[in-house]
């Protein structure tokens, strides 16, 4: 049986006002392009992470949609201008609409 997708995340904890942030998001998919064929012969359906978004105390602040050619394990960073402290929450959908989170805090200091 395969492992279930396991994102993981690398985010401050803390910052100061004004700094600018890199976070680094991947998760651990097993990627499917609808190309392979199983021990069957019949066609593996396509089931990929279609999309990923990261929300700051409920707003967007990065999304993507991502598509067959995306490598497996997909790794996402971006960087983020510092405002207040609140909470991210991280999220992948796949083909299947199974939808991953993650979610982190940082604070001010």
């Amino acid at each position: 049986m395969a492992k279930a997708p396991k994102p993981r995340v690398k985010a401050p904890k803390k910052a100061e006002k004004g700094d600018v942030v890199t976070i680094k998001t991947t998760i651990s998919h097993r990627m499917e392009s609808g190309q392979r064929k199983g021990k069957d012969g019949k066609k593996i359906p396509k089931r990929i992470i279609n999309k990923f978004e990261a929300l700051f105390n409920g707003k967007e602040i990065m999304s993507a949609n991502l598509f067959t050619s995306i490598s497996a394990n997909p790794y996402i960073d971006f960087d983020m201008l510092v405002t207040e402290a609140g909470e991210f929450e991280f999220k992948w959908y796949d083909d299947n609409g199974d939808v991953y989170t993650k979610k982190s805090k940082m604070k001010l200091g």
